[in-house]
């Protein structure tokens, strides 16, 4: 699919209504404004406070430092994977959770589109090549769940392909699981008028306007294209032994609290405090696709 390089304005379905949305112009909408930090049923009305943020996160940091002491000793592997839209959160909170981790055994792997050798390779195969061997923790930033998400909205793989990947992905991971591999699995949610917010404030912002691509303008009009594609790949591959995580990240404060408490809670490391984990906030974090539905 080729995307105009110089898409600035789209005309999108917001809430039933037909807007424009132009990411070029200065000053946020007003409807996008208002309404950003509640879009998608978001179940606060404020950020989390900075002063309990950091010192929260500070706690579960260091809990993690404990993790990779635990892994280092025992030769566990982790893995754990972050999606979510464009914008969601997902770089931020992989560096919050490997800050004070040692960066030679907790590795950051987000790979470009593939190459011409790779795309003729089993789907799988440039993914595995990148997983834990003993005593590391890999943290994918957007991971083989490209084909169940971007691929098939933006016409990047066949109906079929896209088939075939919700098929064999629950077998494919059966295969690291089992071979003791922890692997979380995490989808950071965010509403659409949220997502225009941060969108405007990339393309305005020097330090992070590389983050904005014509892409990324582009998918704005397949809002309901890629919820239907989220819904399909939480349904078929969400399982006991390869959950999905929901993490509501409206808040990224929140989301990155309750992720790396997921974590923690989940691992079974020497050292564990789990007053200083706390706990995980239920109006934040779900399992799978009834996550994000209505009760």
């Amino acid at each position: 699919m080729s995307i105009p390089a110089d898409i600035s304005a789209v005309e999108i379905v917001v809430d039933g209504k037909l807007r424009t949305f132009d990411v070029d112009e200065l000053n946020l909408p007003d409807w996008v404004e208002r309404t950003a930090f509640l879009s998608g049923g978001y179940p606060y009305e404020k950020k989390l406070d900075e002063e309990d943020y950091e010192k929260t996160l500070t706690a579960l940091q260091i809990e993690l430092v404990k993790v990779q002491s635990w892994l280092g000793d025992t030769g566990g592997r982790v893995i754990a994977v972050f999606e979510g839209r464009d914008a969601a959160g997902k770089g931020g909170a992989i560096g919050a959770t490997r800050a004070f981790m040692n960066p030679r055994s907790a590795r950051i792997v987000a790979l470009p589109k593939p190459t011409e050798t790779e795309r003729g390779q089993w789907y799988y195969q440039r993914y595995v090549d990148h997983f834990p061997t003993a005593g590391e923790i890999v943290l994918f930033d957007r991971s083989w769940y490209n084909r169940a998400g971007v691929e098939p909205v933006m016409g990047f793989c066949t109906p079929e392909e896209h088939r075939h990947f919700l098929e064999e992905t629950p077998h494919f991971e059966r295969m690291p699981v089992k071979a003791g591999i922890h692997l979380f699995k995490f989808w950071l949610d965010i509403g659409q008028e949220m997502q225009l917010k941060r969108f405007h404030d990339r393309r305005h912002d020097p330090l992070r306007t590389w983050k904005l691509s014509p892409m990324d303008i582009a998918s704005l009009t397949k809002w309901e294209d890629y919820t239907a594609k989220r819904d399909l790949m939480l349904k078929e591959t969400h399982a006991g032994y390869a959950p999905w995580t929901v993490i509501r990240a409206n808040d990224k404060r929140r989301a990155r609290i309750n992720l790396i408490r997921t974590i923690l809670t989940e691992l079974r490391y020497t050292g564990k405090d789990k007053g200083a984990i706390g706990e995980i906030d239920g109006k934040i974090v779900g399992a799978g696709l009834k996550a994000l539905k209505p009760a």
